[in-house]
């Protein structure tokens, strides 16, 4: 037999088995077999690869080394006769062809496209099943943010109005400034109900609002000094993140004064951190006494800088040497475009 013959002999066996694979692929990837249906589907595609044999012998058999035959001794076509010249369907070499093609066929091509499509399909899925994981993570971890943001909103907003609640019976005009402050408040909470992450200007325009009423409720006894590095105007911070420890430092700190305080907001960037420090020159705290780590708002706040930063950020309450408290935060520092807002004089 010479090369020509043999390589053409190879070709037409193998190449004709090419535009069977895309059906037995997709044949595969639509019907997978599963624990469930192991057995149906086995006898399913038992069917089916007698089909793909049954065309696979047509196909071959229609090229020029369809079969041998022992007449002229050699390989020709069931469609065509190369001595006679004619053209005529040659049935009764199908049988054979179809025996001797069967175990070939099945075990040597269909189950191997087979597997290759389960392999795919699996893969396929395994991707699928991971970025629903990622997604549903997301939507749970975005879910639980949520919900510890809307306990701090009632939580700032029960205490604002015990602040109104304590002058409606003394001073009802600063009462009343005090109300249109707050409808700032709410409107501004409003605006930002969908909001985990907001820029640090953002937030301060927030915190600056919620120290108006308090500087209406103790008048002159309350001062707020700033100390803001103009870089960290842009920086991304979880929203009401300033306001809960604040809230502290007037509890705490300046409701304890009987003369003026003072709360001190510092905000720099350290590289790659952002550091914000809120200290008051209240009594503090003394050695015999805890630190109140564990309230609402600073319990919550933990939560969420967990959440979002992980094991990225550190939340700190000291007691100053001189007296007074200080909560200290480092977080990351991501810069978000946006145009930053001005400091607001108090």
């Amino acid at each position: 037999m010479s090369f020509a013959s043999a390589l053409g002999l190879e070709f037409c066996q193998i190449l004709t088995y090419a535009p069977l694979t895309p059906f037995v692929f997709g044949f595969a990837t639509h019907y997978p077999i599963r624990r469930d249906n192991w057995l149906s589907r086995s006898l399913l595609y038992l069917a089916a690869g007698l089909v793909f044999t049954v065309i696979h012998v047509a196909l071959k058999s229609a090229t020029p080394y369809g079969f041998w035959d022992p007449e002229y001794h050699g390989w020709r076509s069931v469609l065509w006769n190369p001595h006679t010249h004619v053209f005529g369907v040659k049935w009764s070499v199908f049988p054979e062809q179809f025996l001797t093609a069967l175990f070939d066929d099945i075990a040597g091509t269909f189950i191997p496209i087979v597997l290759a499509a389960h392999v795919v399909s699996y893969n396929r899925s395994l991707r699928e099943r991971e970025v629903r994981a990622v997604q549903l993570e997301g939507q749970l971890a975005k879910a639980r943010l949520q919900a510890l943001k809307s306990q701090l909103q009632p939580h700032f907003l029960f205490n604002t109005m015990h602040s109104i609640s304590s002058l409606m019976l003394t001073d009802v005009r600063t009462a009343d400034r005090m109300m249109t402050r707050l409808g700032d408040l709410l409107r501004m909470s409003l605006e930002s109900a969908g909001t985990q992450i907001t820029t640090f200007s953002r937030e301060l325009e927030f915190v600056n609002c919620y120290l108006e009423i308090e500087k209406l409720r103790f008048a002159e006894k309350l001062t707020v000094t700033l100390d803001i590095s103009p870089e960290t105007l842009d920086a991304s911070v979880p929203h009401l993140l300033l306001q809960p420890l604040v809230d502290n430092a007037v509890k705490h700190g300046i409701s304890r004064l009987s003369t003026g305080g003072d709360i001190r907001i510092g905000v720099k960037r350290r590289a790659d951190q952002l550091d914000i420090e809120i200290s008051d020159n209240g009594p503090g705290f003394s050695k015999k006494e805890a630190i109140p780590s564990t309230g609402l708002g600073l319990t919550i706040t933990r939560e969420r800088l967990e959440s979002i930063y992980g094991p990225d950020h550190t939340l700190e309450l000291l007691s100053l040497t001189g007296g007074g408290t200080m909560a200290r935060i480092c977080i990351p520092f991501r810069a978000q475009a946006g145009r930053s807002s001005e400091l607001s004089s108090f």
